[in-house]
């Protein structure tokens, strides 16, 4: 792959490969290569200095045949639309290899949150939902939280939409809010909790015993974090590297997973951790372990690197950290993978819980959230290995296939191709 092209352009071409394994009619497959709906935002703010800053910002619904749009809000300062259409086109697979009735939509705005104050940070929140409320409702379009946005600017985000629709209650047009605010329990692990459900059913179908596997995590964020705590507590998994944007750690005798995140809480890095070493982003994805999960950045794993990746399972809580070229190279050297819109579907699924929540004013405990999450995750996770093991493909391939197939359905019968 050349290392210009876009992340929407690898999200094109995994589409490609699967129009044409399914015979995907022609304009079904034109129309889903393509958001149906693209806003550009300019922004202006002011700042505490007194000041106004410009901003910049997009929402992109990519496809709702199957349901009102359902994506994240980043803030980031190199944010990008392309990256921004790539989401939105796997959140619409996502939702449908989970089988939630939403399509796909992702927003974003060109910013640096970690040099604003709260204060600008809540103006710029404002501001963005001013210019994009339009497209939002309910049934239309649902945000929720991303990269550096927090359940707090959630908050706000509602707060402003609620204002401008005269203060009508409308706590689902947003989720990921805090519990006191409509959030719903369970939401802040269930990226992690459904990755590991997809962890346990992979190990099972593989005859591979989590009680003592070994676990690398790329990436130690919010999903991260509770990828260690959870794979520790539900799985018994042992913790032997973790890393963050400042490098990794390892000790092969194992680590903690709560003194790992507290350690993180308290020093802003995993490094210093008592008893480990130091190893590199790099060297930990290449390390022999039973399972692997990339929770960081996109394409990480290469042509390049993908032939040294010796994981027996990755499961992918990040999106879009393999390229096409790796997903050959994994699957040819036994390497099983969770792809991105099945493994860390946990969070939209949750999402699509408190929308229900919302909507029938009724709220679910943390026990009846987890076990309806595992229901959604254990089925979807067996609807894709079955079609692997039909069709003899990689998982990803099956994946899309069990997505675009459903996708594509309710597009004809909405009459739309």
């Amino acid at each position: 792959m050349a290392g210009s092209e876009s992340l929407f352009a690898v999200a094109q071409r995994q589409l490609d490969a699967v129009a044409e394994r399914l015979g995907l009619d022609r304009a079904v497959h034109q129309l889903l290569r393509w958001p149906l709906r693209e806003l550009h935002v300019t922004l202006p703010v002011k700042m505490d200095d007194g000041r106004t800053e410009i901003f910049h910002g997009f929402r992109v619904q990519h496809n709702d045949a199957r349901g009102p749009c359902k994506g994240g809000t980043r803030f980031h300062p190199e944010e990008t639309i392309d990256t921004i259409r790539a989401l939105a086109l796997w959140m619409t697979w996502k939702t449908a290899v989970v089988n939630v009735p939403l399509g796909g939509s992702k927003g974003g705005i060109v910013c640096n949150p970690k040099v604003m104050s709260q204060g600008e940070l809540e103006r710029l929140s404002r501001a963005y939902v001013r210019q994009v409320a339009r497209i939002l409702g309910d049934d239309l379009d649902v945000p929720a939280p991303d990269v550096y946005t927090t359940p707090q600017i959630m908050a706000w985000m509602m707060d402003e939409y609620e204002a401008l629709q005269g203060w009508r209650h409308r706590p689902a047009i947003i989720t990921g809010k805090p519990v006191p605010l409509g959030g719903s329990l369970g939401r802040t692990e269930a990226t992690a909790r459904g990755g590991c459900i997809t962890v346990r059913e992979a190990a099972a179908a593989l005859g591979i015993e989590t009680k003592g596997a070994t676990v690398a995590i790329q990436g130690f964020g919010n999903a991260g974090q509770h990828a260690a705590l959870l794979s520790e507590e539900l799985l018994g998994c042992k913790i032997i590297a973790v890393s963050d944007s400042r490098g990794g750690i390892i000790n092969e005798a194992g680590m903690p997973a709560e003194g790992l995140v507290n350690h993180k809480r308290e020093t802003g890095a995993v490094g210093g951790f008592p008893g480990s070493e130091l190893i590199s982003n790099k060297d930990l994805l290449e390390l022999p372990v039973d399972v692997l999960f990339p929770a960081a950045l996109e394409n990480v794993i290469t042509e390049e690197n993908g032939p040294r990746i010796r994981a027996k399972i990755s499961c992918e809580l990040a999106n879009g950290p393999q390229t096409p070229e790796a997903d050959e190279i994994l699957h040819q050297n036994g390497v099983f993978f969770i792809p991105d819109i099945l493994a860390n579907a946990g969070g939209v699924t949750v999402s699509h819980f408190e929308m229900v929540q919302n909507i029938s004013t009724y709220y679910w405990t943390a026990q009846r959230v987890n076990e309806e999450l595992d229901l959604k995750m254990t089925t979807a996770f067996h609807d894709v290995y079955e079609r692997a093991q039909v069709e003899k493909v990689h998982m990803r391939l099956a994946a899309y296939m069990v997505a675009v197939q459903r996708v594509a359905e309710a597009m004809s019968l909405r009459g739309w191709v």
